[in-house]
């Protein structure tokens, strides 16, 4: 492997630079000399050719821009010299041929996971408090401190050990060990909150959409119950979210505590029955214990955010290898994002096993690009600032290398937001690229562990399903390495293969359902939750 630069597919007519590259410097590579224009930072691409303004630019084997100047060979991509341009996409063309992975290693192999009786399996044992409407946000509020201080939850929190000490003069290291002592009241299970904006004003579609959120999250395998806070008065009545339950669910058998405070009386009062009643229902959840689940079990949620121009060669296509792995094992892996899915759509139809998922993946591509064209913007706006400095300089570049996360597998289902996992194999799921509102859907839509790339760093987690943090460059790992679970650098510098990345990952992937390691999100305590209201979010 040439340790300069690396073409990612043989139709490339671009290479990316693995390491910065200096004006004037010839590199051997492709069996000829090319000499560097001008400086080129690691992770940004240099042409293979001369290339005429107009001329097509392919990266992955697809088109991901246009030379707006003329750009020579050796001289470095940028935004002032490439727009972005996709491919065309009108339907099925021809049916892909996939060779499944040999997993004859994982067959037998178990994961140690929270049996449910509709036949799912979570990975983590959560009760879960959260409002109907916004108007409930504070309740909320006060019974996450209240629960969280009683139950031991952050005791050792390196932020409340300063301020503790500087209220009280005490050493810092004697408070916290004084804190590590006291046991927590539970052992097997957690206890989350989530807030968020809506379930009144705006459109009444919007608390509708909400409302199957919501219940996904109910439905989710990691979740054993939950305490629901309703005011009375909102677009999202109880009704409609009991209605969306029961469409995701028809025979529900977890235990679902719903509070209306327009009927309760007194704050304190509705507060005090909430304690009592969540507490009782929270002990019993307790009781449920880890049990041997087949990997067919895991529904595993595809994400990245905070790309780098490494992600596409490292740790999306790594994570792409799992993705086929747990495909051929019978599970369900799901790939989101849909804004980051342009250009690809092509290959992504001829990879769908019946006709009328095809036909709604582009008819939801097709809506979502036109709601964006209509409010000002378009996929074309997608790379951020971040994005674009580490090279990733048009939504194609970044869309071909994003969904490499998806394998090559065949596309089992095309769902919907909102819509839950049934089938195994890959899914896709229409959600925006936008990192929390992305993982917020996947965990709606049945994902109960979520695997997020990232080149520069995102410190996002979710309340109910656990994030494992994998970085495409080795750097982010030691700069950040309180965020960051797996690295594959190993892959940039050709000491790992991408098929020996994946399978690594798969192993942690396996302890973390298990319950063997928790993630740092979850060390972080990052429970991030935010609902996508349709509108325009890239």
């Amino acid at each position: 492997m040439n340790t300069r630069l690396i073409k990612v597919h043989p139709d490339d007519n671009v290479a990316v630079a693995l390491t910065d590259l200096r004006a004037g410097e010839v590199i051997h590579f492709g069996g000829r000399d090319i000499r560097v224009v001008s400086d080129s930072p690691a992770k940004h691409k240099i042409a293979l050719a001369d290339l005429g303004e107009g001329d097509r630019i392919s990266m992955y084997g697809v088109l991901v821009g246009k030379a707006s100047s003329r750009i020579p060979e050796g001289g470095l991509l940028t935004t002032e010299n490439v727009k972005h341009q996709s491919s065309k996409v009108s339907g099925r063309t021809e049916a892909t041929a996939w060779k499944a992975p040999d997993v004859s290693r994982w067959k037998d192999r178990t994961f140690m996971g929270y049996h449910r009786e509709d036949g799912q399996v979570g990975t983590a044992n959560v009760w879960l408090f959260f409002p109907l409407v916004f108007c409930e946000n504070r309740n909320i509020e006060l019974l996450k401190d209240v629960f969280e201080k009683e139950l031991s939850y952050f005791g050792t929190n390196s932020q409340r050990l300063l301020l503790r000490s500087l209220i009280t003069g005490e050493n810092e290291e004697a408070i916290g060990q004084e804190q590590e002592q006291s046991e927590g009241v539970f052992n097997n299970i957690e206890v989350k909150f989530i807030t968020h904006q809506g379930g009144c004003g705006g459109i009444r579609q919007d608390s509708v959409t909400l409302a199957r959120l919501l219940a996904g999250y109910v439905n989710n395998p990691n979740v054993a119950g939950a305490t629901v806070l309703s005011l009375g008065c909102q677009n999202l009545q109880v009704d409609i979210f009991r209605e969306a339950l029961k469409k995701i669910n028809p025979d529900l058998k977890k235990p679902l505590l719903v509070y209306e405070q327009q009927k309760m009386g007194t704050v304190d009062e509705m507060l005090n029955a909430i304690i009592r009643e969540s507490f009782e229902a929270i002990r019993k959840a307790d009781t449920i214990r880890r049990k041997p689940a087949p990997l067919s079990k895991l529904k595993l949620g595809l994400e990245c955010g905070g790309s780098d121009g490494f992600s596409g060669i490292s740790a999306n296509p790594a994570l792409g290898y799992t993705s086929d792995l747990l495909a051929a094992l019978g599970g369900s892996p799901i790939l989101s994002e849909f804004p980051e899915l342009c250009g690809v759509e092509q290959e992504l139809v001829n990879r769908c096993v019946r006709d009328a998922d095809a036909g709604k993946f582009l008819e939801l591509m097709k809506a979502y690009e036109q709601s964006a064209i209509d409010a000002g913007s378009g996929f074309d706006m997608n790379p951020s600032p971040g994005n674009i400095r580490d090279g990733l300089i048009t939504d194609a570049m970044k869309s071909a290398g994003a969904a490499k996360k998806g394998g090559t597998s065949p596309v089992q289902a095309v769902l919907d937001y909102t819509e839950y996992v049934t089938r195994p194999g890959l899914n896709l799921l229409c959600t925006p690229g936008n990192d929390v509102e992305s993982t917020t859907g996947l965990a709606g839509s049945g994902a109960n562990i979520i695997v997020f790339t990232t080149g520069l760093g995102t410190p996002t987690g979710n309340p109910v399903t656990p994030v494992i943090k994998l970085s495409s460059n080795t750097e982010l790992a030691r700069r950040m390495p309180d965020i960051i679970d797996v690295e594959a650098g190993g892959v940039i510098r050709g000491e790992k293969t991408i098929e020996e990345m994946g399978e690594e990952l798969l192993e942690f992937i396996i302890r973390v359902a298990g319950g063997e390691v928790k993630t740092k999100a979850m060390q972080l305590h990052q429970n991030d939750f935010i609902p996508w209201k349709r509108g325009v979010s890239l």
